[in-house]
């Protein structure tokens, strides 16, 4: 390996011996301090021990296994007469400063993954993690027995390496709507600046393992063996947010945010030093690696009933919806793309269908009702008399109303949230989203208790569904099997129900948001309406308190 290539600054003096034998807690706070840093021997003994203590299958393949297999394969002709493998999809082979001996092995091992793994169908981290590895194992051998215990991991709610292109699509939506909560300065530059902000966000995992520099990715990978994929997910949220900071509106203004991104990341020594980088990444409080983990199945779901399959390999997919024949009397296609930009990955997938609409259908609640029961979810506009243009995206379908003989409870998850479309474009979220110190996760024990509040199944009706809790929902009308929504309210221990209202209907009207005020209320003839601030989303007045409804549209997303 060339060393003195990588930028590497390493001190040689002799670790404390009793470093790597400290509890899990203190070495991931040693590891994000940087203290593997500290020596080359050190680090190569940390990543020996922490991946032979991955929980992988009981048959993987070991360093004899790849003596074996390198022997039957290369003989004494090496690696240069075999093609890489197919999962590779065409991708760049980052090498990190490997001298032509160890691009020669990393060449020899990637190639012997393909042959011992062939279920691996698209994964186009692998390279990196590899060559990373490599710097610091003994020899081949070592580096292939580590990396194959990380690709077969069947630790719970936990995930190293995605091995299918629906798996890296899957996480790719997770970072998108991860990036949607907790960087919506960047999303919404990204949202206003680009024809595709999944294709943005698909680069996700490159800027970590490909353009990161060497002394950045490897401190990147000191955690990742630790942590998991959540802590990739926090490091790239924390460049996206350093991103939105360096650069200005003007300067993104008809620039390829794509090829910006990248540049930017390859250049982060010029905005911020690692340690403050992994400091502002660890500062931003996420969901649960379990919550995280069900995110990401949904959103698995959702792509294959698109049609993506596990065995695949990668294909031209294109997630965004076409706005080109998006027709509405209320928004234009440019602002309902940043509308379905707001709105979890997992829906935004499906294209938008007109429910109801005041100018079709009339001024009627009951219409109103019959329209969009079965759809679930559902996203409310709504344009007053004075031109101001609001509405709500809306989790849960609204025939969940009549659960439990009940007409005006309140029911729905934390994916709900209200938003302004004129005169500003502006979105306000569930409150505990942006505080989540203000509830705590439910305990085990608790969960399995009937929530006091309306998340339960739906009653029998021509829609009704089964509920499971460990699946999400993705949008499927009438389908024969309902998912638990993702954020039930029933899975955090909350200060106060106010903080929890998120819709309501009844014979009277509808209400959005509660607690202090509601958000969005109207009134049986679809005509009158008020709006407040409200403790659900922590939101000011969405247009003048008191209004008139000029225009309704609720649009839902089309399962084709």
């Amino acid at each position: 390996m060339d060393w003195d290539q990588t930028a590497e600054v390493e001190q040689q003096a002799d670790p404390p011996e009793d470093t790597l034998s400290r509890p899990p807690k203190e070495l991931k706070k040693l590891a994000r301090e940087g203290c593997w840093a500290a020596s080359r021997t050190l680090r190569a003994a940390a990543y020996q021990r922490l991946c032979q203590r991955v929980a992988c299958r009981l048959v993987t393949p070991d360093a004899l296994v790849y003596g074996d297999v390198a022997t039957r394969l290369f003989g004494k002709h090496g690696a240069s007469s075999h093609p890489l493998p197919d999962f590779l999809g065409g991708c760049s082979l980052p090498t990190y400063c490997l001298n032509p001996h160890g691009v020669a092995a990393l060449k020899k091992i990637l190639i012997c993954i393909g042959n011992l793994f062939p279920d691996i169908t698209y994964s186009p981290a692998l390279p990196s993690l590899v060559a990373l590895l490599l710097h610091y194992s003994e020899d081949e051998a070592q580096c292939f027995e580590n990396i194959s215990r990380l690709i077969a991991s069947n630790a719970p709610h936990t995930s190293y390496i995605d091995q299918s292109f629906l798996a890296h699509q899957a996480s790719c939506m997770t970072f998108g709507d991860l990036a949607n909560k907790h960087c919506p300065a960047a999303h919404k530059l990204i949202a206003s600046t680009s024809e595709n902000v999944f294709e943005v966000y698909s680069e996700w995992l490159s800027w970590l393992f490909r353009d990161l520099p060497f002394s950045y990715a490897i401190r990147v990978f000191d955690v990742f063996l630790l942590e998991g994929q959540k802590v990739l997910y926090r490091i790239a949220l924390a460049l996206l947010k350093q991103y939105r900071l360096s650069v200005s509106s003007a300067q993104q203004e008809g620039s390829d945010t794509k090829a910006e991104l990248q540049a930017f990341v390859q250049n982060i020594a010029q905005h911020v030093t690692v340690d403050k980088l992994l400091e502002r990444a660890f500062g931003i409080r996420l969901f649960s690696r379990k919550e995280i983990w069900l995110l990401q199945m949904a959103n698995r779901k959702a792509l294959m009933e698109r049609g993506i399959t596990m065995v695949q390999g990668r294909q031209s997919f294109h997630l965004a919806v076409d706005m080109q024949s998006f027709s509405s009397s209320i928004v234009s296609a440019q602002e309902m793309r940043i509308i379905w930009s707001w709105i979890p990955e997992r829906f935004s997938l499906f294209p938008p269908l007109l429910l109801f609409s005041t100018s079709e259908d009339g001024c009627s609640l009951q219409r109103f009702y019959s329209c969009c029961e079965g759809y679930e979810p559902t996203v409310l506009l709504l344009k007053t008399t004075e031109g101001e243009v609001c509405g709500a995206f809306l989790s849960s379908d609204w025939s969940e109303r009549k659960k439990n003989g009940l007409t005006s409870g309140f029911f729905g998850t934390g994916e709900c949230f209200v938003f302004t479309v004129r005169p500003e474009m502006e979105r306000y979220e569930w409150v505990f989203i942006k505080k989540p110190e203000l509830a705590k996760a439910m305990p085990r024990s608790r969960q399995r208790s009937p929530s006091p509040i309306p998340t339960a199944p739906l009653s029998s009706s021509p829609h009704s569904r089964s509920a499971s809790p460990n699946l999400l929902t993705v949008p499927a009308p009438q389908r024969k099997g309902r998912l638990s929504p993702f954020l039930a309210i029933r899975h955090f221990l909350l200060p106060s129900k106010t903080a929890s209202m998120f819709m309501s209907g009844s014979r009277e009207g509808i209400v959005i948001g509660g607690g202090g005020g509601q958000a969005l209320s109207l009134d049986a003839n679809l005509l009158w309406g008020r709006t407040e601030p409200c403790e659900t989303f922590d939101n000011p007045p969405l247009c003048q308190e008191n209004f008139k409804v000029q225009l309704l549209e609720v649009w839902g997303f089309q399962n084709t």
